[in-house]
């Protein structure tokens, strides 16, 4: 008799999944470098690619798989970085509250959101029982609608939750704590939609207008839909405009792209570059805007996420 064929990743149509966990390391090439071998060793799981920034001291990863695959390739690299990460030590400009600080489960084509919820909820009950990290959910895992929006937390940062939780329930993780693990911290584990995150470099402009630049785009201050944004220095000089755009259906590159521009250089700011983290669906971005955006990128094309995933073999509708 004939042994079945194996089936191929995602095969089934509807039972692939994005993650994009987000870890606090950016400046030890080796430890990113160990962290991605323990993910890829979960079989059914594919690293796309892992982008590391050793200002914000963070790297992006980006993955797909099944989501038994990536609830395993999480738990994996949250048990690797644990050993190399000590939040008590670690600076960097980007808020965090843990070496694994945020993982976003993301549908794919035909699967549903219910299906990432339920690999969030999944992934966060492994992190604390098997780890003992704390786990806030967020987006639509969240458990608390107030936890929806990821920022209402997070950017408090390590340090703030670490001394308010014992007093605050408020500020309680939803598994585990109160307090933060010592060294760890605790994880954001959430659901939702495609996000794309965009960050725009200036010069001649001081962190404070830089800052107000973020206020006047982001839609919690009257600005743009689905623009979260903050003022960043960079150092040398540079400051930096860094933005997710959360429902980029609504607010494309493009257009933020232009609003940036223009508030920024009514305050005398000169633009110097952007950049894209992570891999943008093709529905919100061409490759034939890196020119107009000033993109520090030499191969756009390989930006894309469906275009990486068929390059590793995953099955991209259309492709």
């Amino acid at each position: 008799m004939t042994a079945p064929r194996e089936r191929p990743i995602g095969s089934g149509g509807n039972d692939l999944l994005v993650c994009v966990p987000n870890w606090s390391e950016g400046r030890r090439p080796e430890v990113v470098e160990t962290l991605v071998r323990a993910m890829e060793r979960c079989r059914g799981a594919v690293v796309l690619s892992a982008e590391s920034d050793p200002v914000h001291h963070r790297t992006v990863t980006t993955l797909a798989g099944t989501a038994e695959a990536l609830c395993e390739a999480v738990r994996a690299g949250a048990g690797t970085i644990l050993h190399w990460v000590d939040l008590g030590a670690h600076e960097g400009l980007h808020p965090r509250i843990g070496a694994l600080d945020v993982c976003p489960f993301v549908p794919f084509e035909g699967n549903s959101m219910e299906s990432a919820i339920a690999c969030a909820h999944r992934t966060g009950e492994r992190l604390w029982r098997e780890l003992g990290v704390p786990v806030y959910f967020y987006g639509e895992a969240a458990r608390i609608p107030e936890r929806r929006d990821l920022s209402s937390f997070r950017n408090l940062g390590f340090e703030v939750l670490a001394e308010r939780t014992d007093t605050d329930p408020s500020l309680r993780p939803d598994l585990g704590g109160p307090a933060p693990h010592p060294t760890a911290g605790a994880t954001a584990v959430g659901a939702r939609g495609p996000l794309l995150a965009f960050n725009m470099v200036f010069e001649a402009l001081s962190p404070r207008e830089a800052r107000r630049v973020a206020s006047l785009v982001r839609e919690r201050d009257g600005g743009l839909p689905g623009v979260k944004a903050l003022g960043l220095p960079l150092g040398a000089g540079r400051v930096q405009v860094s933005m997710n755009l959360v429902d980029p259906a609504r607010t494309g590159l493009l257009e933020v792209f232009d609003a940036v521009l223009a508030a920024a250089e009514a305050r005398g700011g000169r633009f110097l570059e952007s950049e894209l983290v992570g891999l943008p669906p093709r529905a919100f971005f061409d490759p034939s805007w890196a020119g107009d955006l000033r993109l520090r990128d030499s191969k756009p094309e390989r930006r894309v996420l469906e275009r990486r995933m068929a390059e590793r073999g995953l099955p991209v509708g259309g492709e």
